[in-house]
């Protein structure tokens, strides 16, 4: 995948991005061996780059899509010994999840070891939707639909408008783009009502077909279409 050189240079923690741009202007950074100009691209898994005659060391990037199942948590590790994510995931680059799913709930989960990549999914300013598939123990209400849409009041303040679709009496889909913790499951007991949650797409990457417990790499395709949401 295609990025700016100085960005490259900034993830492989050689120097902070303005300090890059200012080695490329003064013309000592190399893409296979020619001097480049500020703007210019590069792939960091094919492309030899150099600082000032040094070649940057290039980590491989990791953008996993996991299938999680309920009753593991979303950590490294934990003082209770409880089954965690990464019992499951076994690769050996360190990564880490874009966000969180509390233990209960389950489907897609997200892992890299791309900061920037993770910071763009999970800031609310960029408003990457995620969906969830919700089951709840009842019917769900007309009235209750209209204040989920309009927004309700959640540990004092309010959500953004979600969408509700999909419904068949006590499961729908709800989708939303805030990432304040836990929160359809607090919306949802906030009306009343208790909640079995799946996650069941995170922008336009949807979970369809892979098993619980599983994970697959992102396609660039995939990843592209999350950078440009």
């Amino acid at each position: 995948m295609q990025v700016r050189v100085q960005k490259i240079i900034s993830n492989a923690g050689y120097c902070a991005r303005r300090k890059a741009e200012e080695l490329i202007r003064q013309g000592l950074v190399k893409v296979n061996d020619k001097a480049i100009n500020l703007g210019e691209k590069a792939d960091p898994e094919k492309d030899k780059i150099t600082v000032n005659g040094i070649e940057i060391k290039i980590e491989k990037r990791i953008y996993l899509l996991f299938n999680k199942p309920a009753g593991y948590i979303t950590t490294f590790d934990d003082p209770l010994n409880r089954k965690t994510i990464f019992d499951i995931i076994n690769i050996k680059e360190r990564i880490f999840p874009v966000g969180r799913l509390d233990n209960d709930t389950s489907g897609l989960l997200l892992l890299t070891n791309d900061g920037d990549f993770a910071n763009k999914i999970m800031h609310p300013r960029y408003e990457i939707e995620k969906t969830y598939r919700v089951k709840i123990d009842g019917e769900l209400k007309d009235s209750d639909i209209k204040k989920l849409e309009n927004g309700i009041i959640v540990d004092g303040k309010k959500t953004w408008p979600a969408g509700i679709s999909g419904i068949k009496q006590d499961i729908f889909d709800i989708t939303i783009h805030e990432g304040r913790n836990r929160i359809v499951r607090k919306m949802m007991s906030a009306l009343g009502y208790d909640v079995f949650l799946k996650r069941i797409a995170i922008g336009d990457i949807k979970i369809n077909g892979l098993q619980s417990g599983r994970y697959r790499n992102l396609t660039p395709g995939e990843i592209n279409a999350l950078l440009k949401e």
